[in-house]
């Protein structure tokens, strides 16, 4: 089942989030099976408590299996680490029918 992994996030420094983990990341999700669907800022909350977190990315996977795997990959893990103190994210991941 196709599985598709959501992230808000609340920016403080847009500019070295995108110019280090959002150039490193993008071959990383395609190594692993990913494509974006849909990377934007300018969301605008509707309901809910995630005020602030305007920027939304949406990738699209085999299943939840290769999305874990990206996750969870030593790879991803250094990654990461670029957008430390750059942005608070929250992310999940569904599978559809």
């Amino acid at each position: 089942m196709p599985a598709y992994m959501i992230i808000a996030c609340k920016m403080h420094d847009r500019d070295k989030f995108v110019a280090g983990y959002g150039k490193a990341v993008p071959p990383l999700v395609e190594k692993f099976g990913g494509e974006y669907v849909i990377v934007a800022p300018g969301a605008e909350l509707l309901e809910g408590s995630l005020e602030g977190y305007g920027s939304v990315a949406v990738s699209k996977w085999p299943d939840k299996a290769a999305v874990l795997r990206f996750w969870n990959s030593p790879e991803y893990a250094e990654a990461k680490k670029l957008r430390e103190g750059l942005a608070d994210c929250e992310v999940m991941v569904v599978e559809t029918p």
